[in-house]
């Protein structure tokens, strides 16, 4: 597979309160390849987010850059597509307009019939074919993430950039989702970077794990290989002596690098 997402040398600093700078990303680099699903793993403050939106082109790098099919991001585009942890939905549309308002803005040389049989055929990936007439008041927050997931795979974007998703869902919704998710990406060889704090959803999703240190150079500290071949049933992989050794490897990870930021006061 030939590389998909470069990111090259990329840093990002804010101003601090006191009028100095902050470095929140710092010399980064990463090269993704096609249809690989890359977890990015860290604890709160590494800068996981910024990263993400640095990509996505909703914030601007202080230095280096960031490249998907050879092109370089400068802003937000429909090869990439976000989806966030707070579902991001209009309360006003049904789940169908929620997905057909970008089907519609992406979209627009297609013929009415073809926008409305993309729209029915994505609903139905995501089991909301019966729902697609319910506001996002009638959904439960399960659902509510599968009416936006189905609006950001619609457009078939080359890129799908996941911000927690799953988090603010309650276990069983969130493993269900994880799933679903797992088996949508492998089937359409989707390409995706997704920020989590979950070891385990990390380990089932992933391709690779990409661990950012978090102490004063938050950079990759280690990218962990998951070795499971696709397609993946989680009860197996979960059994697997791999999986053991592979879940205390990124613990073991995050937990060194808590005591660093505890010894190096950043906690």
């Amino acid at each position: 597979m030939s590389i998909f997402v470069e990111i090259r040398d990329l840093s990002k600093e804010f101003r601090s309160p006191e009028g100095g700078r902050h470095a929140v990303l710092r010399d980064v680099n990463l090269e993704i390849k096609q249809g690989e699903f890359i977890s990015v793993i860290g604890h709160s403050g590494c800068g996981k987010s910024t990263l993400l939106n640095i990509v996505a082109g909703l914030e601007k790098a202080s230095q280096g850059q960031v490249l998907v099919d050879g092109q370089l991001v400068k802003r937000p585009g429909r090869d990439r597509m976000m989806m966030f942890q707070n579902y991001s939905l209009l309360p006003w549309l049904t789940a169908w307009e929620n997905v057909a308002i970008a089907v519609d803005k992406a979209m627009s040389h297609k013929s009415k019939a073809e926008r409305h049989r993309i729209v029915a055929t994505y609903l139905e990936m995501v089991g909301l074919k019966d729902a697609a007439r319910k506001k996002p008041r009638q959904l439960s927050g399960g659902m509510k993430q599968r009416v936006a997931l189905a609006r950001a795979l619609a457009i078939k974007p080359k890129l799908l950039l996941l911000d927690e998703p799953f988090g603010a869902l309650d276990a069983l919704t969130r493993s269900s989702l994880q799933i679903e998710l797992m088996q949508i990406c492998e089937q359409n060889h989707i390409t995706a970077i997704m920020v989590t704090h979950d070891v385990d959803e990390a380990l089932l999703l992933s391709d690779r794990v990409v661990m950012l240190n978090t102490s004063s150079s938050i950079s990759v500290g280690q990218i962990l290989h998951v070795p499971f071949a696709r397609p993946r049933i989680a009860t197996e992989m979960i059994d697997s002596p791999n999986y053991s050794a592979l879940r205390h490897e990124l613990l073991q990870f995050l937990h060194q690098q808590h005591q660093a930021r505890y010894l190096a006061g950043l906690t």
